[in-house]
């Protein structure tokens, strides 16, 4: 069975509940699944096949909502060895503001620094758009799994 690891960054809860739908229809789909409310670094360095699905919304100016600010930390300060670990990277923002999906950009741009390799092109989900984050995030999840 393929291992998929999702840490969510969420400020209001609207990415966790996109994290848990997403993780539902991976399941479907023979992955086992594990979501990270608070993750560590430890998270994505226990398992060594798997993928890793990072969910984060943006909070105030372009900021990392608290609950993942911690493991960014550790990412800065352990610098850990990231080479051959594939991930999946969605954010969520208003595109009304300049630092629209400011977040996940900031995880993404540290995850390839440390030699991580981002395995489809990032999403990034304007919540100001009467579409459902779930229906976008579907329809690229989709796209992702009939390539896997």
């Amino acid at each position: 069975m393929k291992h998929i690891t999702l840490l969510v960054g969420s400020t209001l809860g609207a990415a966790e509940d996109l994290a848990e739908y997403l993780a539902e229809i991976l399941q479907e789909n023979s992955y086992h699944t594990v979501i990270h409310t608070s993750p560590q670094v430890d998270h994505i360095l226990i398992k060594p096949n798997h993928t890793l699905l990072l969910i984060c919304s943006t909070h105030g100016a372009g900021d990392l909502p608290e609950n993942i600010q911690p493991f960014y930390q550790q990412l800065l300060d352990q610098a850990p060895n990231l080479t051959g670990l594939n991930y999946l990277a969605v954010g969520l923002g208003d595109s009304s503001y300049d630092d629209f999906c400011q977040a996940i950009q900031t995880l993404d741009r540290q995850f390839k620094s440390l030699g991580a390799n981002r395995v489809e092109d990032q999403l990034k989900i304007d919540v100001s758009l009467p579409d459902p984050p779930e229906m976008i995030a579907k329809k690229w999840l989709d796209h992702w799994l009939t390539k896997h």
